[in-house]
């Protein structure tokens, strides 16, 4: 009865104050015309001032004792830890490098991180990665896997190619369609209680493992102490160095470290059998392109052609189904029956960005001619249906869209990377590669617009700071030519070094 009531309030103020509420309407759009960045009548100049800003505000807002930003719930910040790798290349800073390295290993360590299975929980609810909310996202996994696979490049931790590998056979485990395609999320309850797919009653490991295997296993990974979650069950996380715990029981390394797996192995096969997680089987365009690009990037880190071959898989899915006539589309449900589901939304801005960079990706671990063609499809929409062609940027829907009462730009990152940061960097990539520079043009249009912005805050844009140095010292394009056989050796040598 209340919202019948309210409904007829609403009628009984529109039809008494229209006048006035048509005002306050107008006072609102400009409110919000307001939150979009601004054209400049100055041309802009671009230089590396927001670069060094960034870096500096990210480190104010270190957490030097636990690794990540601010305190809790913590959030994983891959565009930001990617800014700071890269930056720490270029202008060889050790604390900047040194601080994502620390962060990783935290994040690995932690609860964050499927000890068993591999991959990485949404975000930590306290401040040392102790206990996430236990849903996984592609999204996050995608992004992170191309951060770990730098990251070792960068320092050759073998801790960070474990953790790529493991979620990458994770990502293929358990979050790739039949058909190709990368489902969207796992659920983080089971059986009405969050978690409870992921921890363990002490006595149930005990009685899993060997007193060998136990005895490693417990001080490891946290069962010698407190229950950590909820007051009586344990979220796996590595506590204590493995050579220190060897050492103590007088067990070479080795051997532990085998007696460990073994562990493992154990209890993941438990786990297995237990009520699994709902999965979110919609395949996103915008998530397919940060998991494609992932995938891809980790494959030609680490020389393996699995997963390659899986980015291409679901490359060849979404370009096979969500590129329809021309235009792609944002969203496919895979169906119950084994054939693929209904298509539908016309796709935005992150759609085509994720993808164009996850093409480029793709190109960068296999020349394929179908990944280039795909590339300068995607590219040539975003010139087409987003940019803007008078202020510059790139709009989150195209041009054709319904009307709305306002149309975004986003600049600023988010849980993923911002549209407008992912289609500069890609638009810059791709010039190198066609020669085109009508993709340049639009890239440095959209970092004119935002760079008011980035001078001010930095580090909320580090997908478009990320982009502007790449403006500024554009890649060197190096095309290997030959049978496979006799270029294998070039491109271990030139994929070898971190070169961002």
């Amino acid at each position: 009865p209340a919202f019948p009531a309210l409904l007829q309030r609403v009628a009984e103020v529109y039809a008494a104050k229209q006048n006035e509420l048509t005002a306050q309407g107008l006072h609102l759009l400009a409110a919000l015309a307001d939150t979009l960045p601004k054209a400049n009548n100055i041309e802009v100049m671009l230089d590396d001032t927001p670069l060094a800003l960034a870096v500096s505000q990210h480190k104010d807002n270190f957490d030097r004792a636990n690794g990540g930003f601010g305190s809790a719930p913590k959030f994983l910040h891959p565009a930001e830890l990617d800014l700071l790798l890269r930056r720490s290349q270029a202008i060889h800073d050790t604390d900047a490098a040194n601080f994502v390295h620390f962060t990783l290993q935290q994040m690995a360590a932690g609860g964050l991180y499927d000890q068993l299975g591999g991959g990485f929980c949404r975000y930590s609810v306290d401040e040392r990665w102790d206990i996430p909310h236990f849903e996984k996202m592609l999204y996050d996994n995608g992004l992170l896997l191309a951060l770990y696979s730098d990251a070792w490049q960068h320092g050759g931790n073998p801790m960070f190619a474990r953790v790529a590998a493991q979620t990458a056979d994770w990502v293929m485990r358990e979050m790739q369609s039949a058909h190709g395609g990368y489902f969207s999320s796992l659920d983080a309850d089971s059986e009405h209680e969050e978690g409870k797919f992921y921890v363990w009653q002490r006595e149930k490991v005990r009685q899993l493992l060997s007193e060998e295997e136990y005895a490693l296993f417990a001080p490891y990974f946290g069962l010698d102490q407190p229950a950590n979650f909820e007051h009586h069950t344990w979220n796996l996380r590595i506590s204590a160095p493995l050579k220190a715990i060897a050492q103590r029981l007088n067990v070479p390394l080795e051997q532990a470290t085998k007696r460990l797996a073994l562990a493992q192995e154990k209890l993941f096969a438990t786990r297995e059998r237990r009520i699994r997680p709902g999965r979110d089987e919609k395949i996103l365009a915008s998530w397919n392109g940060l998991m494609i690009a992932g995938m891809a990037h980790a494959a030609r880190v680490f020389e393996r052609p699995d997963w390659r071959h899986s980015a291409q898989r679901a490359m060849d899915f979404v370009r096979q189904t969500l590129w329809q006539d021309g235009k792609l589309l944002a969203t496919c449900k895979d169906g119950a029956d084994g054939h693929t589901g209904k298509t539908q939304l016309n796709a935005y801005l992150d759609d085509h960005a994720f993808l164009l960079n996850a093409a480029l990706e793709l190109l960068q671990a296999e020349y394929r001619a179908t990944d280039l063609a795909f590339a300068v499809q995607l590219a040539d929409a975003l010139l087409e249906h987003f940019e803007d062609k008078q202020a510059g940027g790139f709009f989150f829907t195209r041009h054709d869209h319904e009307a709305l009462i306002q149309r975004n730009k986003v600049g600023q990152d988010n849980a993923t990377p911002s549209g407008n940061g992912s289609a500069a960097q890609a638009l810059l990539r791709l010039t190198v590669l066609t020669g085109n520079t009508a993709y340049q043009a639009a890239a440095e249009r959209c970092l004119k617009l935002y760079f008011p912005a980035m001078q001010q805050y930095a580090s909320y844009h580090s997908s478009l700071c990320s982009a502007l140095a790449a403006s500024l010292q554009p890649p060197s394009l190096l095309v290997l030519c030959g049978a496979a056989n006799e270029t294998a050796a070039w491109r271990a040598a030139v994929q070898k070094p971190y070169l961002p």
